[in-house]
């Protein structure tokens, strides 16, 4: 047998009438939870929207303290990390965005012969540094200079850095080549020496 206060539980809880109420826990023989349960099949009543659930108990206001503040900490979390998300791809955003307006020249007898944003040098880098770090050996050996311009870097010292690194490239390439002619002229000298030596005998 339903009781008053089953059905005035039950209509304050879903917010339905009387009739339907006591309709609702006749079928289900007096259980609140059951009763609920029903109604939201039937498309009655709508489910908790904050995806919670109804209870058939009185809670006590610890527990629903508890329940607030478990809530508020989830909530706090949910939103920490969303600003964290947030905030990595705003500072990303503004790396790549510096990365495409900044470049990287190469430059042949004062003629630029390549330039590529940072952003593309940072991925070639980065996916075939295998690749690249011979090529710009190479370049240096072969007189190439490299330097990097754009409104972030034309005010750094990475372009003297680079001047330095090209120089002292010539510099070694340039010893390592007259090295090689004295080899070569003293190799002809002793060779030369030799054979009028062996024409005397």
């Amino acid at each position: 047998m339903v009781t008053f206060e089953q059905v005035e539980k039950l209509r304050q809880k879903t917010n339905i009438s009387y009739e339907e109420a006591k309709k609702a826990l006749e079928e289900t023989n007096g259980d609140l939870l059951e009763a609920v349960i029903n109604l939201e099949r039937q498309d009655r009543i709508q489910p908790p929207k904050s995806g919670g659930y109804y209870s058939s108990k009185e809670e006590s206001p610890r527990e629903k303290e508890d329940y607030s503040s478990e809530k508020t900490t989830s909530q706090k979390e949910k939103s920490s990390l969303g600003e964290n998300i947030a905030s990595f791809f705003k500072w990303l955003g503004k790396i790549i965005h510096k990365g495409n307006i900044n470049n990287f020249e190469v430059i042949k007898d004062g003629q630029r012969i390549l330039m590529l944003p940072l952003t593309a040098l940072v991925l070639l880098l980065l996916l075939a540094f295998w690749v690249v770090i011979p090529l710009v050996v190479i370049g240096l050996v072969f007189g190439y200079r490299f330097q990097f311009s754009g409104p972030d870097l034309d005010k750094t010292g990475a372009n003297q850095t680079m001047t330095k690194v090209s120089d002292a490239t010539l510099k070694a390439v340039d010893s390592v080549v007259d090295a090689a002619e004295n080899l070569s002229r003293d190799s002809k000298k002793n060779k030369g020496e030799k054979d009028g030596a062996d024409t005397d005998y």
